[in-house]
């Protein structure tokens, strides 16, 4: 049986005033990150395309994996994370974090 992994799944809603080129800019500088912090196992992202109407906003979802949550707690922590956010909050609407083991 593998060991279990630690997934961090975060949407996000941006505030309508948020220009196609910003959301293009803040996800790319979320998948920057794993260049920046090593605790970062595997990085995914994506655009709503679902029919359902169910995101309730959510449109960007980003799928991390850690070793653990000690690794993840580092990942919050760090400073380029830390610097993403602050870049991330003048246009986000609303975020939603869901960790869990994924065996």
């Amino acid at each position: 049986m593998s060991p279990a992994h630690y997934r961090h799944i975060v949407l996000f809603a941006f505030h309508p005033t948020a220009s196609d080129d910003e959301l293009r800019r803040l996800s790319n500088d979320f998948a920057q990150l794993p260049s920046q912090i090593s605790d970062i196992r595997a990085f995914e992202r994506g655009v709503n395309i679902s029919t359902e109407q169910l995101d309730q906003g959510f449109t960007h979802a980003f799928l991390l994996t850690f070793d653990d949550s000690a690794a993840c707690d580092r990942y919050r922590d760090h400073p380029a994370h830390l610097a993403f956010v602050e870049r991330l909050k003048p246009v986000l609407a609303k975020v939603l974090v869901v960790d869990y083991l994924a065996a």
